[in-house]
């Protein structure tokens, strides 16, 4: 008799990740050069402060334009964060995501080939562990409409192709959402999906009380963050955050403080941030361009990596080829000038 998928995921996760898997993600922003290429200097030095905080990256995620991109953009921001990996300590769950499941299954596949050309190996999992990379993460097909059953099928369609695998619950994108007895028969099905991300904000695969065979949940929702994980009584093991763009270290202090007991700094760390991404979020969320996750945590990171002297520099660009409003930076920094979250030299310049 063969292992059942729950042991099938222990061994994974194991392999994937002896020391544990991180209780803090990020989909870390992709920056950009007047031009709109890769700002690849920029790109190595967010990086480079959030490792010390934050160990597991989704590339790209949807706070990374991982939706707005092509596969080629796709690519070269995957090599670049894959070049970076190990100095950093960090490991990847690439985004393939993609509205159409049959693009999302070829994103995948086509992702494993291209690891197993560049560590020269024919085993999938170990070229996907010898890079750095820890899975493929994707979605449901878009769709308000969609019924349970298809987005059941498609979901296992690409889990069957073996793939080390995260499913996404994305309402805002997909318009429709995995029932928790959806991820429960996946679960129950596929050792192969060791992660559920879940940034609908209604928690209900979590609160479920579903046998989910061992699945790491992690809340991708933003706001309140305290209450959420398992050391507070809650249902998720950690986070995959937007904002660990910008809070990497006061969330990594509240979950330390957690664990250790310290529920009042705990408190006030999860407070802080959550004050200040909803005001900058209200600042964003009639902007054309870009979603107000990537325009948020896009116009605070220009404060926090040039410091005092962002308020004189180009705002931010966007994928689409915008910038952010000047009304909207300057808002985001007379609130961070407010809490006191503006540094004197930016990590750009330390």
């Amino acid at each position: 008799m063969g292992a059942s998928p729950t042991e099938k995921r222990r061994a994974l996760t194991q392999r994937l990740f002896p020391a544990g898997i991180p209780r803090l993600w990020c989909p870390p922003l992709t920056h950009y050069t007047a031009d709109g290429g890769l700002d690849r200097e920029r790109i190595a030095a967010h990086l480079a402060t959030l490792a010390p905080h934050v160990k597991g990256m989704l590339v790209p995620g949807s706070t990374g334009d991982g939706w707005e991109m092509d596969d080629a953009e796709s690519r070269e921001l995957l090599e670049l964060v894959l070049a970076l990996a190990p100095r950093l300590g960090i490991q990847v769950l690439v985004g393939a995501l993609r509205p159409d499941p049959a693009d999302t299954r070829r994103i995948a596949a086509d992702t494993v080939a291209w690891l197993q050309k560049r560590t020269g190996t024919s085993d999938a999992l170990e070229a996907i562990a010898a890079s750095r990379v820890c899975g493929v993460a994707f979605c449901p097909p878009k769709g308000e409409h969609v019924a349970q059953d298809r987005i059941r099928d498609e979901l296992a369609a690409t889990l069957d192709l073996g793939v080390p695998s995260a499913l996404y619950q994305l309402p805002q994108v997909t318009q429709n959402e995995m029932a928790p007895a959806t991820v429960a028969e996946l679960a129950a099905t596929f050792g192969n999906v060791y992660l559920f991300k879940d940034s609908s904000g209604g928690d209900r695969v979590a609160t479920s009380g579903l046998a989910l065979g061992g699945l790491c949940l992690l809340r991708g929702a933003e706001c309140d963050y305290v209450q959420w994980p398992a050391a507070s009584g809650g249902p998720y093991h950690g986070f995959l955050l937007s904002t660990a763009n910008c809070f990497a270290p006061q969330l990594a202090r509240m979950l330390a403080c957690l664990a250790e007991g310290k529920v009042d700094q705990a408190r006030a760390a999860s407070e802080l941030v959550s004050r200040v991404i909803n005001s900058v979020f209200e600042l964003v969320d009639d902007l054309p361009h870009g979603n107000k996750y990537t325009n948020a945590n896009k116009a605070i990171d220009h404060y926090l990596a040039h410091g005092a002297a962002a308020a004189k520099l180009p705002p931010p660009r966007l994928h689409a080829g915008s910038r952010l409003p000047a009304v909207v930076m300057e808002a985001t920094g007379a609130l961070l000038a407010q809490f006191g979250l503006i540094p004197d030299r930016g990590y750009l310049h330390s």
